[in-house]
């Protein structure tokens, strides 16, 4: 029988596309708590069911496929522009095609205007309605607004207005770098892209015997499974390293190791493969947030479809200072430290933080710690680095700098990298000092 859990994400499927959701609609339709309602529909948002905006609320969106995780929603375009809807908010599950921007005689611009567009374009309430009745939202730039009639028209063909506060070249940007940051996430590959499904894993039950995974090994020719209650939780892993020597008559749940090492479908191949050699297993369970069991991944699976991934394409915005501009310097007495959030374009094609990026944040953060003691110029020459563990997309690190030595005319920087308290990577800085006058 499925959970409630369940049962809230089967409906919130079943729902059509644009629905509005609310935590005390599906607790009083489904009868179940609102608290419980809240954390399935956090779970739908995080499977891509529904989407939650600001100033109007969450809504059934159409779950993207991988292929088209480039294509934005209106939903997300209002997120991106930090804009407001005034219209037709029953179309922002609706997939943008491309943007127009509006900078030209109103006839002409509309012959640029296709169904599916987004015009992007100041207060010209002309060309508000002309984008709408051609198949078009809007985007109102420099936080203006529209006719009532325009937001009628918008509501009656489901194409969202949104308003926003920045200027348009700001806006075109924005939409520009989100749908350039999704070009990059689409490449790489996910547990979830390579995993064997529940339904075709073998498995076994704690209560079953180590006889049966005699016969389920010269059934399948594996030695690997992972051991699985009756909900569906995984509770352990049984390998051939566990069984040997053991009584045919004792329980999986006797031999097995228990609190096996998973992975969610979410985490990146290259971490999975990482994991894998580092604690020297051959089968990895891939859990979903309750640990229900929705596959497994094997070290040869994942070293084969690290094979084939391929590269990114580069665009060039790799520039210093775009890479340190977003680092935060926190003070912590007489000591600080630099934080930061690694976005898609600090990453490698592996979609991991790059070393080359990784060395120029912790040369950054050596060159700030040395500043602090000496004034003046200064020219790092080494950069040793001993220790290096790979970090995802979105994840934040911290930046150590410690100073190991000074001198008149040189500086050396131990510097830790640290990911959720974890040492991440280490290395030493020389630098020569470079007295101004």
């Amino acid at each position: 029988m499925a959970t409630k859990h369940e049962q809230i994400l089967d409906y919130i499927r079943q729902l059509d596309v644009g629905s509005k959701i609310s935590v005390r609609g599906i607790a009083k339709e489904l009868q179940v708590s609102e608290g419980t309602a809240y954390r399935a529909i956090k779970d739908a948002e995080a499977q891509g069911l529904v989407s939650t905006i600001g100033r109007v609320g969450t809504i059934r969106i159409e779950k993207k496929e991988h292929e088209h995780i480039e294509k934005l929603t209106f939903a997300e375009v209002v997120r991106v522009v930090e804009g407001t809807v005034i219209g037709g908010r029953a179309g922002l599950h609706k997939t943008l095609n491309k943007f127009v921007i509006g900078a030209m005689r109103l006839e002409d611009m509309m012959r640029y205007v296709e169904d599916g567009n987004l015009l992007i374009v100041g207060n010209r309430v002309k060309a508000h309605r002309y984008a709408l009745e051609a198949g078009a939202a809007v985007l109102i730039t420099g936080g203006f607004d529209t006719t009532d009639d325009a937001k009628r028209l918008a509501d009656e063909l489901e194409l969202p207005i949104i308003s926003t506060a920045y200027d348009t070249f700001t806006v075109a940007t924005m939409i520009n770098r989100a749908i350039y940051d999704r070009l990059i996430k689409k490449e790489i590959m996910l547990v979830e892209d390579i995993l064997i499904p529940a339904e075709k894993t073998y498995f076994l039950r704690p209560d079953q015997q180590v006889s049966d995974w005699h016969d389920l090994s010269r059934q399948t020719g594996h030695s690997r499974f992972p051991v699985v209650k009756e909900n569906g939780e995984v509770c352990g892993v049984v390998t051939a390293k566990d069984i040997i020597g053991r009584d045919v008559d004792l329980t999986i749940g006797e031999v097995m190791t228990h609190q096996p090492l998973t992975v969610s479908p979410k985490m990146s191949v290259a971490s999975a493969a990482h994991m894998m050699i580092w604690e020297g297993i051959e089968l990895l369970p891939v859990v979903d947030e309750r640990q229900i069991l929705l596959g497994i991944i094997s070290r040869q699976d994942v070293l084969k479809a690290m094979q084939y991934i391929q590269k990114q394409p580069q665009v060039g915005e790799t520039f210093d200072d775009l890479i340190t501009t977003p680092l935060d310097e926190v003070e912590e007495g007489e000591n600080f430290y630099l934080q930061i959030e690694i976005t898609p374009q600090m990453t490698n094609h592996l979609g991991m933080l790059s070393t080359g990026v990784l060395t120029t944040l912790m040369l950054n953060a050596g060159e700030r710690l040395l500043r602090r003691y000496k004034k003046g110029d200064l020219v790092a020459d080494t950069l040793n680095l001993y220790f290096l563990k790979p970090v995802q997309i979105e994840q934040k690190i911290q930046i150590h700098p410690r100073l190991f030595e000074l001198g008149r005319k040189f500086g050396k920087v131990e510097i830790d990298v640290l990911h959720q308290g974890k040492l991440v990577a280490k290395g030493i800085m020389s630098a020569q000092l470079i007295d101004r006058s």
